[in-house]
This record gives C-alpha cells, structure tokens and sequence, in this order.
C-alpha cells in the first residue's frame, strides 16, 4: 500500500508543478513575474514542504481521501452507537468535532502567520544558495562573503519564523484542552456503558464493540490528516491567484492571438512609443518613433541608460509599450500570437543564459522548434568564430558547457559569447527575419569582432541586422546609425552623415578613436559625455 500512496502522490505533485512551469512560462511578457507578489505566490504553487505546516498537493489529496473512507466508517460506528442509545453519539461527537474546529482554526492561524514571513524565506534561500553554490563561488571566497551571507541568511531565517514559533508556544500552553474536552465525555459514556453491562442491560461483547465505536468515531474526528490537508490548501489557492495575476490585462490593450501577420519580411515600425518599467515613473522611452527595414543593418549607439536594451525587450514583446505602439507590416505585434512572432527574430541578449548544455545544444536553442541540422550548427559556428574551439573540445560538439557535469568544461566571456554568436546566427540561417545583437561582442578581442560583424554583414542576405554597440568603430560600415539619448533617437544617419553633421555621435567617435590611438579601449563611457 506504501508504494501505491508514494506513487499517486507523486503523479498528482508532478502534475501540478507541470502546470505550474506551464503557466510561467506561457506568460507573453516578463513585467508580472518582477513582481514580488508574483514571486511569493509562485513560490507558494510550486508546494514545496519549506513551511512547517506546508504540504503538497498529492499530500492533500491523499489525505482528502482518506478521510472521506474515515468518515464512512465513522457513520457506521455512530449507528452501533445509536442502537445503544442516541445520547451516546452526541456524548461521543459533539466534543470531538468541537475539539477538531478549535484544533483546525488554530493551525490555519499558524499556516497563514508563516505565509507573512514569506518574503524572509525567499531572502534566506537566496543568501544560503550564494554561500554554497558553485556559481557565486569566485566572489563568495574572493571577498570573504561566506560568514557574511550565512549571517544574511539566518537573520532572513530568524525573521521568518519568529511569528510562527511565538504562535506554538502559546498553542503548547493548550494542549490541555482537548483532554479536558473529550476525556470527560469519553469516559462518562465508558462508564454508563459499564454499568448498563453490570446490570444486565446488555452483553460483554456489546460493550466490547460499543468500546470500539466510541474510539472509531473519536480516532475518524481526530486532526492529524488536517495537517495535511490545510498544509496544502493554501499552495492550491496561490495557483488560482497565480493565474489570474499573470493573465491581467490592461482592458485597453490589444489581445495575444487576434492579429495576423501579413506574408512577406516585416517592416517594423516603433510609433510614439513611450515605457517606464512597471513601478517607476521615470521613463526610459520617450514617444520613440523608429522603422526597421529587412535586409538593412541599422546600428543603435548610446550611452549607458538611453534605452538601448529596452527598446530590443519592447521589439522582443517582453514588455508592452506604455502608450503607442509597435508594428510588423502594418499589425500591432500585441496582438500577434507571442511565440509566433518571436520566431521571426533572432535574439542576443547582453545578459545571455549560459546553458549547463553540450555545444550542439547550446548552439541549437537558436531555434529549438526545427529539427537540428549538423551542417547549420556547423555554418554557425564557423560564423561566430567558434570552429575552432570546437575542434579543441574534449568530447567536440558533445562536450558540456559547465564543469559541474561530467567531462565538462567552463569557457571564457569571450568564448561563451561566440556561443551565443553562433546561436544567434543559427536561428538566421534557418530563416529568421530580423538578428539583433545587444552588445554581442564586448568581451570579444577587436580582431575577433571584427572578422564576426564583417561576416554579419556579408552573409545577413535579406535579414535585418539590429547591432548595439558601445564601440563605434564596429558599426561604420552600418547602412543607418541611430543615437539615443535619454529615451528618444535625436541622430539618425549613415556614418558619414553623422560626422559631417558634427554633433554628439561625431563627438563620441572622435573622443573613442583618439582614445583607442592612445592604447585604450574604444568604447563609449559615461566620461566622454
């Protein structure tokens, strides 16, 4: 029976965690899941035993079950009971399911008192996976963090369970009262009972099962299946508040899914466009107004903060505009449905994910939903520059990325770049319409990044190129230049122009070129404004 109840319970947990995962990841934008009330009630769904009264779905479920069994039997107890005497199942119940209120009332209090320390408990576990993960650990030793964080986390810790602790301690102060509730009336139903026995009224084998019954319904009314059932309550009802936060929609807003696509390469066009990030009111884009042409390489320029990133996230559909808005040959991209339209573009992002994955893996994700093609991954790589590397590799395209898998290997910021290079231009040659590239290159040699944007521009074909770059030297040959500052394009122009005009980019290049001719980097900084 042990197995059966393991394995169900497992099928019921696995599958509400799917769901989970399901509805996160089928979210069209990324603004709800920044939310902190989107985080705990995540964390929450995901029912995870981290509380002390937490359980799972499966856990709940079983338990449900079982109780209802329970209380069939409790139903037959209660007639053996009657045949007695009806005062004898009151005798019996009333207390017991007295008892059972007071006991469920008190733990639900508990229960929603750890659900305020919630935002402590994420702290902790952030605090705690940054001392002990292999991933923080560089700056963890380099800095002496370790005592530090695991002070952090204890103290998050401390906070989260001081309520709850204060809580048991009174409720271990009245764990006298069930006694005094149910003990009384027990034994003066025990007692009448006896006596009727004494006195010839009834047998011994009637008084040994009207013993049985009275310890039937007590043991069916009892609380213990309670932990588990209100421990996984609440995970169910922040799933049903999980999905409606992820599926708000301002009423004014175009609906995912009604529009459709016109054939042909998209142009795109940014119309009056303004964004503040949700829960500021400082704006990032400022009634933008900006097309996108296939097959042209436009390089975006600007200092640190100007919007450049936003921009490719609003292009992306990761955030909706605030006002205006974005189209693709005419129909407004909100409407469109979100994964059809992300599979006309090819994205690197300047906080790209390194995957735990082989190379071919890796280079794949460019485009996950088409059958994988040796001759693609091979073109893409090469492409990036990454051939080579890839020749070197222990295990070659099935070597793992992450030395915390077996025969794996951990690559520099400039090799993982030219990963994702190569994932980017994976997704090019299996069709995409628009490559952009937020900062692709910036851990990369300038040789390096060189020869990558000269094959970007020789081999784009009719995909439109989108390249953001702090080193203007990499983006002349581009055929548009646009300059952001402070959330609006104030120069647009081929690099030429832009010099002759002699305003801030001319100002930026110059400053960048007597820069590199000095020996430094060429790259735009916040000093040369």
């Amino acid at each position: 029976m042990g197995p059966l109840k393991y394995l169900a319970m497992q099928r019921i947990d696995g599958e509400h965690r799917a769901d989970v995962v399901r509805l996160v990841s089928g979210s069209a934008t990324i603004d709800s899941l920044e939310r902190p009330r989107v985080r705990e009630l995540l964390r929450l769904a995901r029912g995870e035993r981290e509380f002390w009264g937490e359980r799972t779905p499966g856990e709940g479920a079983l338990s449900q079950l079982n109780l209802t069994v329970r209380y069939v039997g409790m139903l037959a107890s209660c007639l053996v009971l009657a045949g007695h005497g009806w005062w004898l199942v009151a005798l019996v119940v009333l207390p017991s399911m007295l008892c059972r209120w007071m006991w469920r009332r008190e733990f639900t209090a508990g229960l929603a008192l750890d659900r305020t320390g919630l935002a402590h408990e994420i702290r902790a576990r952030h605090w705690t996976q940054l001392a002990t993960e292999w991933t923080g650990g560089k700056e963890v030793r380099t800095f002496g963090l370790a005592t530090w964080a695991a002070n952090q986390a204890r103290k998050a810790t401390l906070a989260q369970c001081a309520p709850a602790w204060a809580a048991g301690e009174r409720s271990a102060r009245r764990q006298w009262l069930p006694a005094v509730l149910i003990g009384p009336s027990l034994m003066a139903a025990y007692v009448l009972v006896v006596l009727d026995t004494v006195q010839g009224r009834g047998t011994v084998a009637g008084m040994t099962a009207l013993f049985a019954a009275a310890w039937s319904v007590l043991t069916a009314l009892g609380y213990a299946d309670a932990h588990e059932i209100e421990g996984a309550l609440p995970g169910l009802a922040a799933m049903g508040k999980l999905t409606q936060e992820l599926e708000m929609r301002d009423h004014t807003s175009p609906r995912p899914g009604g529009g459709k696509l016109r054939e042909g390469r998209p142009v795109i066009r940014f119309e009056n466009v303004s964004f503040h990030y949700p829960g500021t009111d400082r704006p990032v884009l400022k009634n933008l107004d900006l097309t996108l042409y296939p097959g042209e390489l436009l390089a975006m320029v600007g200092l640190n903060g100007a919007g450049k990133s936003t921009l490719i996230k609003l292009l992306a559909g990761l955030y909706r505009p605030t006002s205006g808005r974005i189209t693709a040959n005419g129909t407004d991209i909100a409407t469109l449905e979100p994964a059809e339209w992300r599979r006309h573009l090819a994205i690197v992002f300047q906080d790209f994910v390194r995957y735990p994955l082989s190379v071919k893996d890796n280079i794949a994700l460019g485009r996950a939903d088409t059958a994988r093609e040796q001759a693609r991954l091979e073109s893409a790589a090469h492409d990036a520059g990454l051939a080579e590397l890839v020749s070197m590799l222990p295990s070659g395209w099935e070597t793992p990325l992450s030395r915390s898998r077996t025969g794996g290997v951990d690559l520099s910021g400039g090799q993982w770049q030219q990963v994702v290079l190569a994932r980017a231009f994976y997704g090019v040659r299996s069709g995409v319409d628009f490559l952009v590239l937020d900062e692709p290159t910036a851990h990369l040699d300038v040789r390096t990044e060189f020869d990558v944007f000269q094959k970007i521009t020789d081999r784009r074909g009719d995909t439109g190129v989108v390249l953001i770059s702090h080193r203007l030297s990499t983006v002349r040959a581009a055929d548009r230049i646009i300059l952001l500052e402070d959330g609006c394009v104030t120069e647009n122009g081929t690099h030429d122009e832009l010099m002759a005009r002699r305003g801030t980019y001319a100002r930026l290049f110059t400053i960048q070129a007597r820069r590199f001719r000095a020996g430094y980097d060429d790259r735009m900084e916040e000093e040369a404004s």
